[in-house]
């Protein structure tokens, strides 16, 4: 009978700068639980970080974001690049970072040591699935991947906190769906670089993108390229490939990509550290019968809510919080 091989930090490191598979994957588990040992690898490694190329892709389900991806994939490979895949799943409490049902087609790429695959759910992380996601790629790039793709389960405020770490961001669409005016209107276009309208042999491929450059007129600005992509036959995603190319070069030309992760991780840094705060103040709010108290008075109209802030903050963070919007 074997023993599961206990890492130290040390160890762990160096195994993931040389590009091992089963540190790889035992430092993303530690960070999907997260591990205290997570936190003092990653701090280790980020020192070897800023090689790979991020790819965010999002959109609804259905649409065949994992074909797009295995796809892609695929093609990546072929000019010798190593490939990263963190599938990303903020939906299930119950995947506990098992291959999900419909990304079965990135199964493809096991076989193939140059890439490295893995599905994550939140797990029991306290930071929240845009952190442990930022920490899995850090591993990645590490481990000295040319370029990682984050796939998403769908598009919502999660997964947009996910993509905020990408440099490029492709959101998929399907014809005929509806999915694609919904993400319209609900803003999501702000967030792409590319479009990919999947399933382009369906009647309606081309109305879609109709549609879909038609809200973009009324934007503003330089509108993202719109690919017309099949994945399972693997028809246009050649295309889709050469713009995610055009825009990291774009970036690269003007300056913009360093720029780009430099704010990315500065938003991360603040997102993940208001996170942590807002954990600390509620269970602060929630043992303390002070504070309790201070919130049952504001539902009772005896205490004004500035106040309690006020309050709270002094209380948890020790903060004066006397600003112009607080009633002296």
């Amino acid at each position: 009978m074997t023993t599961r091989h206990e890492w130290t930090r040390e160890e762990l490191g160096r195994a993931v700068r040389a590009g091992d598979r089963r540190a790889l994957a035992r430092a993303i588990t530690l960070v999907e639980n997260g591990d205290p040992l997570a936190y003092e690898v990653v701090a280790d490694l980020y020192p070897s970080t800023g090689h790979a190329y991020s790819v965010g892709l999002t959109g609804p389900p259905g649409v065949g974001k994992s074909s797009l991806v295995s796809a892609l994939v695929r093609l990546v490979r072929t000019t010798g690049d190593s490939v990263g895949v963190i599938s990303v799943d903020p939906s299930s409490p119950f995947t506990q970072g098992a291959l999900l049902g419909d990304r079965i087609r990135l199964t493809d790429h096991f076989l193939d040591p140059a890439v490295f695959i893995r599905s994550m759910g939140t797990r029991g992380h306290q930071g929240g699935l845009a952190e442990t996601t930022l920490q899995a790629l850090l591993v990645l790039d590490a481990a000295g991947k040319d370029v990682v793709f984050l796939e998403t389960v769908g598009a919502g405020q999660s997964e947009v906190g996910v993509l905020s770490i990408a440099d490029t961001v492709v959101l998929a669409l399907m014809p005929g769906s509806g999915d694609s005016i919904q993400a319209l209107k609900a803003g999501i276009m702000e967030i792409p670089d590319v479009i990919a309208i999947n399933k382009r042999e369906l009647p309606e491929a081309r109305s879609t993108r109709a549609d879909v450059r038609q809200m973009l007129a009324l934007g503003g600005g330089e509108p993202p390229p719109i690919v017309m992509t099949e994945a399972l036959t693997g028809e246009g995603v050649d295309e889709l490939l050469d713009a995610l190319v055009a825009h990291r070069a774009a970036l690269e030309a003007a300056g913009a990509l360093e720029e780009r992760r430099a704010r990315n991780l500065g938003a991360e840094v603040f997102a993940v550290a208001s996170a942590r705060a807002r954990r600390h103040l509620e269970n602060a709010v929630q043992d303390d019968a002070e504070l309790a108290r201070l919130l049952d008075q504001v539902r009772h109209r005896t205490l004004d809510p500035l106040t309690a802030v006020h309050e709270i903050l002094r209380k948890v963070f020790h903060i004066d919080d006397q600003d112009d919007s607080h009633p002296r």
